[in-house]
């Protein structure tokens, strides 16, 4: 039987604090502690394997040292918003796509409110990239983490200083 305790880390980001979150096999949630006016609630720390390679990752993806990141996920969600974390998975480092090219790949351009909607409840933000997907004219829409984070990640990405 596999541990199903829940294990919390934090890592000072150049965007903010971050949490970690995962059982001691697989992570669950990156996700900012800060957005906006809310400010989640810190958990006490506790040790996974797991975590401490996410971090690991995170730094060295901060540091431009890594363009892909390989760790066990498990986001919770409805079989749709996987199936949509499944398709950002296949953004390569660096580049953007449409909301609606993100539906597309889908099966249904039709379903591009709902394609956006899961981009949104994305809770493994930056490893599932859903900053990498941006509105079909090329400007920046829709971020949970805020639009500030997502033009600078696709800055750090792209090792320009102003795409937007």
């Amino acid at each position: 039987m596999s541990d199903q305790k829940l294990h919390f880390e934090y890592l000072d980001s150049p965007i903010g604090e971050i949490e970690l979150t995962s059982t001691s096999n697989e992570l669950l949630s990156v996700l900012f502690v800060k957005v906006g006016k809310i400010t989640l609630e810190k958990q006490p720390f506790s040790f996974s394997p797991i975590n401490a390679e996410a971090k690991k990752q995170l730094q060295a993806y901060f540091n431009k040292e890594l363009t892909s990141f390989a760790l066990p996920l498990r986001p919770a969600g409805t079989d749709f918003q996987k199936a949509v974390w499944q398709e950002l998975q296949k953004i390569p480092y660096g580049t953007t796509i449409s909301y609606l090219n993100l539906a597309k790949r889908l099966g249904d351009e039709n379903a591009i409110r709902a394609v956006a909607a899961a981009n949104g409840k994305n809770p493994i933000s930056i490893i599932i990239p859903c900053h990498r997907v941006i509105g079909s004219d090329g400007k920046l829409v829709g971020y949970s983490g805020e639009l500030w984070r997502k033009k600078w990640l696709l800055e750090q990405e792209s090792g320009q200083a102003s795409l937007f």
